[in-house]
């Protein structure tokens, strides 16, 4: 027993998670990818084309879905640069994702009273869950700097998206067990138990939440408290807004990276959102999707802690460039996919490299932004994963409603994947690390309108990290 338990610890302080706030952050991890499993890659996109939107052609069901993905993602994206600057002025980043959370859990529990033919219904709850989903990822993601140095922030961050895999994976086991045996549970039918299944998602989603509220402190507000007297919260935001926007331009590689970002994640999150519908409509059965999406989940688990070790060795940058090329033969064996195991197939690769490449790209853009502003600035990275949610799937519904098929749709995205990482490969990421810490240590110097403790957790932090900033 004292053999496991030590095992167990080491095991702790090799993925960085000996620390209870930064067990807590990656709580979160496990929580909201109930949602992104189930409701948004696996369940409803095949409850939404056969029961939701029954009476549709099915190329007109998946440009629908696609749609209702297009308007939740531009909502967000629309909001999402004032709610970051509003977050680190008023100190309230804690808050604002409460906001978020209670809506997005709120509308995934409604999609419970959704019946066959009410896609109308569906797509609406479908886009407000959505958005709470994703306005929640600008505030958890913006505390990521304030947990972790610079030397943890990649496996910290993998160790969130392994976390995630597995959270999201546990409960589409139990999800994917009522959706095939509903009899087995007492359940009606196959319709009843994914109803079902969206209100687990609600459940889980709270649940595994609070940790992060209990355990994470607000992260000080860097505020000169005259400058706050002057104005309102609401006006000071707005001129954080506008002096972030000009700071893109002095963090040049930060804003490189945003670009990159935004193009290949356009690639990684239309396989996502789309990879279900699209088998659907090219016949493979509901089983085997959304078998093969809860392959990708315990696949990823591994594959997740594996890349955070990995961008230590071969760095992070490169580690998302493998990634891309991945992503690359995932388009290709799509577009040529007829049968089930080629599904599988493609659950395998994308199992391999989707949450590794979400967690570097995460943890490379928290090392090259100052962290007194990183609300502010993960705000902006936000609007780039939104933004590309939007691109791709707008893409894949305007070619599916022009040819009829999906097939060259799934093909195209390859051109994202080639132009993303193209200008990932100019992001120098020791000069962009050294002018963001540079920028934190000058504001320390000044000091802030917070509490000691605060000041000092801060401080250690910033200096705790590594020393040799060229390891990229």
């Amino acid at each position: 027993m004292s053999r496991l338990y030590l095992s167990a610890a080491a095991w702790v302080r090799r993925l960085g998670l000996e620390r209870p706030e930064v067990r807590a952050w990656v709580m979160y991890d496990w929580a909201n990818s109930a949602f992104v499993t189930t409701v948004v890659a696996a369940v409803f996109p095949v409850y939404f084309s056969t029961v939701a939107a029954a009476s549709l052609p099915a190329a007109v069901a998946t440009a629908y879905f696609a749609t209702a993905t297009t308007i939740a993602l531009s909502t967000i994206a629309l909001l999402a640069p004032f709610l970051g600057a509003l977050a680190d002025a008023a100190g309230v980043r804690k808050r604002l994702l409460a906001v978020f959370v209670a809506i997005g859990v709120l509308a995934t529990a409604g999609l419970f009273w959704v019946q066959r033919g009410e896609w109308q219904l569906a797509a609406a709850l479908f886009v407000v869950a959505n958005i709470g989903a994703s306005g929640s990822f600008i505030f958890y993601d913006g505390l990521l700097p304030h947990v972790a140095r610079d030397d943890e922030m990649d496996r910290i961050s993998a160790a969130g998206y392994a976390l995630g895999y597995l959270g999201g994976g546990v409960l589409l086991a139990f999800n994917l067990a009522w959706i095939q045996y509903p009899s087995v549970f007492g359940l009606p039918d196959a319709a009843a138990a994914a109803r079902l299944a969206f209100l687990s998602v609600a459940v889980w989603w709270f649940g595994f939440s609070l940790p992060l509220f209990y355990r994470v402190v607000e992260p000080p507000r860097w505020v000169d408290a005259r400058e706050r007297s002057r104005v309102s919260l609401v006006r000071l935001a707005v001129t954080r807004l506008g002096e972030t926007l000009r700071a893109l331009r002095v963090y040049k590689h930060a804003f490189l990276l945003l670009l990159a970002f935004l193009v290949y994640n356009d690639g990684i999150g239309t396989i996502i959102r789309m990879a279900a519908v699209y088998g659907t409509e090219i016949g493979l059965p509901s089983r085997a999707l959304i078998s093969a999406i809860l392959l990708v989940q315990f696949i990823g688990i591994p594959c997740s802690l594996l890349f955070g070790a990995l961008a230590e060795r071969i760095g992070t940058k490169n580690g998302i460039l493998l990634a891309l090329v991945v992503y690359t033969v995932v388009s290709i064996v799509g577009y040529f996919m007829t049968q089930a195991w080629q599904f599988y197939l493609l659950a395998v690769l994308i199992g391999m490299v989707q949450g590794g490449s979400q967690a570097l790209s995460r943890s490379l853009f928290a090392r090259l932004i100052p962290r007194y502003r990183s609300s502010e600035f993960f705000a902006f990275f936000a609007i780039c994963e939104k933004v590309a949610g939007i691109f791709g799937p707008a893409l894949f519904a305007g070619i599916s409603m022009a040819t009829g098929s999906s097939r060259t749709a799934i093909l195209a995205v390859i051109l994202f994947f080639v132009v993303g990482g193209g200008l990932l490969v100019l992001v120098d990421v020791a000069a962009g690390q050294r002018a963001a810490r540079a920028a934190d240590a000058q504001v320390l110097r000044q000091g802030t309108d917070q509490d000691t403790a605060h000041h000092e957790q801060y401080g250690r932090l910033l200096h705790d990290g590594p020393d040799d900033l060229t390891s990229e």
